[in-house]
């Protein structure tokens, strides 16, 4: 299936997205921050990321910007938060997320938006 970067602070909740996406069949690199995600988009190209806003050091915006600033195929993001406020939004929007999905959230709806996105960025690449 499709390398998915799962990146966000709380063990837990890296934990829970990595059982999800492995169970549904996706191989899955984590990131405990931004500093982290960042490198590891250096080392892997994913087909998907998953990625906190609210982290300590680099903030998810930040990464945002840093993914939307490379060469290349243009990555689907699905930005995770806390803070499910207007403002939050019309960044997230703004700085080029695909998805914007507030904490807690369902498995199921993860799920849905990585299809999703996998899906519309396959048929980019056909078209």
């Amino acid at each position: 299936m499709a390398q998915i970067l799962v990146v966000d602070d709380d063990p837990a909740i890296r934990q829970l997205l990595a059982d999800v996406l492995e169970m549904d069949g996706h191989e899955v690199r984590v990131a405990v921050d931004g500093l982290t995600a960042v490198s590891a988009l250096d080392e892997i190209l994913p087909d998907c990321v998953v990625l906190d806003v609210m982290m300590p050091g680099l903030d998810g915006y930040g990464v945002l910007r840093d993914i939307r600033g490379r060469e290349g195929d243009r990555v689907p993001v699905i930005m995770l938060t806390a803070a499910a406020d207007p403002e939050s939004a019309a960044r997230a929007w703004a700085d080029g997320a695909d998805y914007y999905l507030a904490k807690p959230f369902g498995a199921d709806e993860v799920l849905y938006l990585i299809r999703s996105s996998l899906r519309d960025r396959q048929q980019v690449v056909e078209g």
